[in-house]
């Protein structure tokens, strides 16, 4: 499934932490924002590290699941691509 993730992170650290985890679940198309083709198994990896490293009292996270329909709705201003399949592996 198509699922669009955002952050707001306020210390420096877990900010870098959060944005190395999640290259390997998705494409970073925007500074705090991650574009992921995953499955039920790694969205709920994906939950686990931020309710185990995040500070929920400062930080935000928004998870967004994207039906196909929806997909092809998406419209891009300026510079970017439109995910529809993710080119990755996970290791």
């Amino acid at each position: 499934m198509i699922t669009l993730l955002t952050y707001d992170i306020c210390e420096p650290r877990r900010l870098k932490r959060m944005h190395t985890f999640m290259k390997d679940y998705g494409v970073n198309t925007q500074k705090s924002v991650f574009e992921c083709d995953i499955d039920s198994v790694e969205l709920r990896e994906i939950t686990d590290y931020c309710i185990k490293n995040l500070n929920l009292k400062e930080d935000s996270v928004r998870i967004y699941k994207i039906c196909s329909g929806c997909m092809k709705k998406v419209l891009i201003s300026g510079l970017g691509e439109k995910v529809l399949n993710v080119d990755y592996q996970i290791y």
